[in-house]
């Protein structure tokens, strides 16, 4: 597959459009800094992915700074706990790694009589990751469907073309989320190919779980966010159909050459007709689209919106930009 049908596989996915937009490689530096202001004040509360636990929680470290009486409660046990906490007032922010379901969407919509707001806040190249002394440098989305879905056998490492004594004889062992995971969707979507799991998948409870369980088990293979990548492990670079493997970084996924990757997507209940009205919310949402709060964004392992990304989804929720 060429790199034009891997960005309209994409696009169709509603993963990762950004080339169709005539989006380019941009960084946190055309963002403008975040500036306090007065009158913002309260408790921001979160509910939903564990991918995004740890950026909502320095999210939040960065507003304090500018605000120190408000307080941030992130609670991350999966993407599909997010839709209800919006819908029943649990919660003002509903972080997902996937976008949401029609189902999802309609239960917000017949209660609100609107759909929830998306925010794309980062970028993330779920990586598939073997543990560091693998021999194994790059994997397709063929292979990966054989290895962890019931389309392909059981497998040994042999069958990816290793030829390593230790490995090519010995069973792959493989990782992955469970269910209420918005990665687990994911990657069943894109890099399954909308099979199902093999039973033997040694389902995890969070993003890091899984990197630790391969950093343990030199014949382990998993995916997770390569924000979660450690030393222990090797992300692997990735092709479709005979292609030339890619590394998962921005460029790569930005450009759409590196196949799996995602939006970071931040949920919210606003009237698309009234936009955002109370201050506390208003201001988060800024610093998320700051240059600050980007740069969290990069520290945490995942890659920043372009600015026209972020001004697009400033100007659905009513409040002005300057960029």
């Amino acid at each position: 597959m060429r790199a034009s049908r891997v960005l309209s596989t994409i696009a169709a996915l509603a993963v990762l459009p950004l080339m169709a937009m005539g989006v380019g490689v941009q960084t946190e530096d055309e963002l403008p800094a975040y500036e306090a202001t007065s009158g913002v004040s309260g408790t921001i509360t979160s509910i939903g992915s564990d991918t995004m636990n740890n950026l909502m929680t320095l999210w939040g470290e960065e507003f304090s700074k500018f605000y120190p009486s408000v307080k941030t409660l992130v609670e991350g046990k999966g993407s599909s706990t997010a839709p209800p906490a919006l819908i029943e007032g649990q919660a003002m922010f509903g972080p997902m790694s996937r976008p949401m379901k029609s189902s999802e969407v309609d239960k917000f919509e017949a209660k609100f009589g609107y759909k929830p707001t998306a925010l794309r806040t980062g970028i993330d190249a779920l990586a598939v990751y073997v543990h560091k002394d693998c021999p194994l440098d790059e994997i397709s989305i063929e292979q990966i469907t054989e290895v962890f879905s019931v389309a392909g056998p059981d497998m040994t490492w042999g069958d990816l073309g290793v030829t390593d004594r230790a490995y090519r004889t010995r069973k792959i062992n493989i990782y992955g989320r469970n269910s209420a995971s918005g990665t687990y969707g994911f990657f069943k979507k894109v890099a399954l190919q909308g099979n199902d799991y093999k039973a033997s998948v040694k389902e995890q409870p969070g993003s890091s779980a899984v990197v630790q369980g391969i950093t343990g088990d030199r014949f382990g293979i998993g995916y997770s966010g390569l924000g979660y990548k450690t030393a222990g492990v090797k992300a692997l670079k990735v092709s479709f159909d005979g292609d030339e493997a890619y590394e998962p970084n921005a460029e790569n996924s930005l450009s759409g050459e590196y196949p799996i990757a995602r939006f970071l997507y931040l949920y919210i209940n606003a009237d698309p007709q009234e936009g955002l009205k109370d201050p506390l919310r208003i201001e988060f949402v800024k610093l998320i689209f700051s240059k600050q709060g980007q740069e969290v964004v990069a520290k945490d392992g995942y890659f920043p919106v372009p600015a026209e990304v972020a001004r697009e989804d400033l100007e659905r929720l009513k409040i002005e930009v300057d960029f």
